[in-house]
Formats: C-alpha cells, structure tokens, sequence
C-alpha cells in the first residue's frame, strides 16, 4: 500500500502557508508550470500542464489519512491528476502523488498576477532551493509575458500572504524587473 501525497510547485512549496508536516523535495518531468486565466476568477493562476520534455520541482507532501478534502478547498479551481510516472522523491518509501492543474485557459482573457501570491511562492523556492531554484522557478514557468503582476504588497490579496526578508523581497523585485514584467499597482 502506497500513502498519498500531493505535489506542490507553488504556493505549497512555502511550507509556512500549510501544516503538511511531512514533505520532501521532489522532481517531477512531463509536467511544466503556466500561468492560467479562467473565468473562474480575476486573478492569474499559477497551474501545470503536461509538457514531454520538461522537468519541474517542488515538494510531495502526505495526506493525512489520504483525505483530500481540505486540500481540495484550498485548490478550488484546480483538479487532482495522478502522476502515474515521472516523479522522483526524497520520500524513504513508495508514494502515490497527485497534481494540481486548473483545465484550460479562457481565450483571450490576461488576469494579472498577484504580488502577494508570487512573493510567497519565490520565498518557498529560496528556502527549499536557493537562489539556483528560485532562478529555475522563472525558467520553467511559461506566460510571464503576457502576464501583468499586480502589486498587492501594501494590502495583501492573497490570504496566505508571508512577510519576506529584506533578501527574499530583493530577489523577487530584481527578477521582475530584469524580466521586464509590467506592474501594475494597486
């Protein structure tokens, strides 16, 4: 019998916005990360899709009890995906993971990101990673260009919002100005 977990590339790499005590480090290859715009809400998304020949990592986390549904709450919009191959842990076991993926975007509609949102991603990312894995957040994560970001920082949005250090907020406004990421603020 296998436990299950979830595979986190986003916010739920920042393990101060959950309390899935048991999580590791994992890759998973097949998958990308994309921003999504859905009617479903007028924020960007942050989601996965299934991509060959790319490679992403995050951390697996246990369900306890293998109950999903506060999990599923949290993730509203997204569905659940087994990840029947592809992914390697740091789990001392065999796990079951599934992914979170929000299905399809809306033509032509452009939701901005919310800064609040990304900073707590990226901090995720620097203290699972480093700077090198915060880097390749950016470089396997697909429709920053035409993504506004929403600067929120002043009156956080996103209701998990964290307070970065001096370092971590440094970073994250250096890489979207060196991306030359339109901001729009709030």
């Amino acid at each position: 019998m296998q436990d299950h977990f979830f595979f986190g590339y986003g916010s739920l790499v920042n393990r101060a916005t959950h309390d899935y005590a048991e999580a590791y480090h994992a890759r998973v290859a097949g998958w990308r990360r994309v921003w999504r715009h859905t009617r479903l809400r007028p924020l960007a998304f942050l989601s996965v899709e299934p991509a060959p020949e790319a490679e992403i990592e995050g951390l697996i986390a246990g369900v306890p009890g293998g109950d999903w549904q506060a999990l599923d709450q949290r993730e509203q919009g997204y569905r659940r995906h087994p990840l029947d191959r592809g992914l390697a842990h740091a789990a001392t076991r065999p796990v079951q993971a599934q992914i979170y993926a929000v299905p399809g975007d809306d033509e032509g509609l452009r939701h901005p990101i919310l800064l609040s949102y990304l900073d707590v991603v990226l901090q995720g990312y620097l203290q699972e990673f480093g700077e090198p894995g915060a880097l390749r957040f950016f470089a396997t994560t697909g429709g920053w260009a035409a993504t506004p970001i929403l600067d929120d920082r002043a009156d956080p949005l996103y209701p998990r919002h964290q307070k970065l250090s001096a370092s971590e907020r440094g970073f994250v406004d250096e890489r979207i100005a060196a991306m030359g990421l339109r901001v729009i603020r709030r």
